[in-house]
């Protein structure tokens, strides 16, 4: 509601502006003179949004590049673990797995591989058998719980990891929603207000 209410303000304080501001036609037929302030309304529009997409993706890419220099330097600093941004990381974890476990090790690998194969069963849209008969003893075997249990705190893990990605899927398909309808609303109104302006320029009387 808010991104749809600040649309409409500044969609119509602009569009309004463009039309009182504009030169006055004479000689132009009414229906001409109402298409005229219409498309200035409208490009009034259309250049606000050229202006603020533009702003919009210098900020994405600084943001993206500094993560990925941030990201550069914590892989750096991990050393022989690798990139855990790699599309391959998964199968090369899946390579080099172990069937020994000992909860005395470090965890920082076991929770690295343990996020990679989390990572790959959502966007498989499933885990499979493999992955799951290969958590259930590396989980017994860090917190000390039977591999039965193991495999059930799996299940309830992937499925409320799945409904927090659904979740955030549905997030952004509803945003992007009253995005549009947002933008709808603001080129209405640029153009609307816009005929508003020149009507009140026309009517002005020159003193």
């Amino acid at each position: 509601m808010w991104l749809v209410l600040m649309e409409l303000v500044s969609a119509s304080m602009g569009g309004y502006v463009a039309g009182r501001l504009r030169t006055k036609w004479v000689r132009v037929h009414a229906h001409e003179v109402y298409f005229r302030d219409t498309a200035h309304g409208f490009l009034v529009w259309a250049v606000s949004l050229v202006i603020a997409a533009a702003f919009l993706t210098s900020a994405a890419s600084s943001v993206i590049g500094g993560a990925a220099r941030t990201g550069a330097a914590e892989a750096s600093t991990a050393g022989q673990r690798g990139s855990e941004t790699s599309p391959n990381a998964y199968f090369v974890d899946s390579m080099l797995r172990s069937t020994s476990f000992n909860s005395t090790q470090d965890n920082t690998a076991a929770r690295n591989e343990a996020g990679l194969i989390l990572t790959n069963s959502l966007r498989q849209g499933s885990m499979s058998p493999v992955d799951k008969s290969y958590l259930a003893p590396l989980i017994a075997a860090k917190t000390g719980i039977s591999e039965s249990e193991a495999e059930r705190r799996v299940d309830d893990v992937y499925a409320q990891a799945r409904e927090a990605a659904d979740r955030a899927r549905k997030a952004v398909a509803h945003s992007m929603y009253w995005t549009f309808l947002a933008l709808l609303i603001g080129a209405f109104c640029a153009s609307m207000a816009a005929t508003i302006g020149g009507r009140q320029r026309d009517s002005a009387l020159i003193v």
